[in-house]
């Protein structure tokens, strides 16, 4: 079903090929079309969403009406409301596709009988979401301390096809800035270059 995935589960943990079998038995395939929520502000998230094609963004709104942007996702990433999934309580992000998408959807209740026969997928996403909070902290840190075009580079440095496939409104938002700052940013990189 999907080679993509097993190749990801063996970046961090060894699941052989009849594990693979018994994971695959418990995944939900969805093909969801541009502008569609997997997930909206307040609902539980049950599922761990797996990127298989496209591009996918999870967002929280403020007061204000704001939108943030948290995560961005691609082909071989993640994405979760991960606090809610966790806790199988309501969460307070949503999730939106931004292309058309192929997407894996992995249930909280299989997973967590999974963990009792694959001890190997635990050590998984142990990994997985240990990278996650490392991530997450950096970015944080980097928000405080580092320059907005610094953050800018160092995203494209990190995941060079994300300028080409998010739209620059949601990667503004996900380094904390406006889109004119960004676009301001991306005039001065060019200028220089």
């Amino acid at each position: 079903m999907a080679s993509l995935l097993f190749d990801n589960f063996n970046k961090y943990s060894f699941i052989t090929a009849d594990e693979f079998v018994q994971i695959e038995q418990v995944l939900i395939k969805r093909f969801v079309k541009k502008k569609k929520n997997l997930l909206h502000e307040g609902d539980i998230c049950r599922y761990l969403y797996f990127v298989e094609k496209g591009a996918l963004r999870s967002y929280t709104i403020d007061k204000q009406g704001n939108e943030h942007v948290m995560q961005l996702a691609i082909e071989d990433y993640w994405i979760a409301d991960l606090s809610s999934f966790i806790t199988q309580t309501p969460g307070n992000l949503a999730i939106e596709v931004i292309e058309d998408c192929e997407v894996l959807l992995l249930p909280h209740p299989a997973l967590e009988q999974l963990y009792d026969t694959i001890p190997s997928l635990g050590t998984f996403f142990r990994k997985l979401y240990q990278r996650a909070y490392v991530h997450l902290q950096a970015r944080l840190h980097s928000s405080q301390s580092i320059s907005a075009e610094e953050r800018y580079l160092e995203l494209m440095k990190q995941h060079p096809k994300i300028s080409s496939r998010i739209p620059l409104i949601y990667i503004a938002s996900y380094l904390g800035i406006t889109a004119e700052s960004l676009s301001r940013i991306r005039k001065h990189i060019h200028s220089k270059a």
